[in-house]
């Protein structure tokens, strides 16, 4: 395969980056992504705070003797396995390893578990050769459909 260093296309480059995927409650995605903008800015062209969040989904574990869940869950009995909601909350950083300990150390405080889920995976992200006046009849603001409606998280 071909070293992706070099790559350029006329559609764009790639920039070499740090994936994180970080299982949490849905309701705390906010919070990590707060805390990872106060150390990094989680840019993509000319937009910040870019993360994807799956769909709800859950986690399962089976806690053992003198963990946390042990320690501190009323009516916990070692053995029993725990179901609890989950998103994947998904987002990346320049391969960088300070940028990467300075987000990993953000998102390790403000996280829920005391042993969160974080993978961490070297990729390669797009860079689109980027210019807000494309004519290209593909872009939402050429397309006659616009902008996708807006959700609550």
């Amino acid at each position: 395969m071909k070293d992706l260093d070099g790559y350029q296309a006329k559609s764009g480059m790639l920039e070499p980056v740090f994936t994180l995927e970080i299982q949490t409650l849905p309701g705390e995605v906010d919070a990590i992504l707060n805390a990872v903008m106060e150390v990094f800015p989680l840019a993509y062209g000319n937009y910040e705070r870019n993360a994807s969040v799956s769909a709800v989904g859950y986690e399962t574990a089976k806690p053992l003797r003198g963990s946390t869940t042990d320690t501190h869950a009323d009516g916990f009995a070692v053995g029993d396995i725990e179901p609890y909601p989950m998103v994947e909350l998904k987002i990346s950083v320049p391969r960088d390893l300070l940028i990467l300990e300075q987000v990993m150390d953000a998102v390790l405080y403000v996280h829920h578990y005391e042993e969160p889920v974080i993978f961490v995976r070297e990729a390669w992200a797009s860079r689109a050769a980027y210019d807000p006046n494309n004519d290209n009849p593909n872009r939402w603001w050429n397309n006659g459909r616009g902008l996708p409606e807006k959700i609550s998280p």
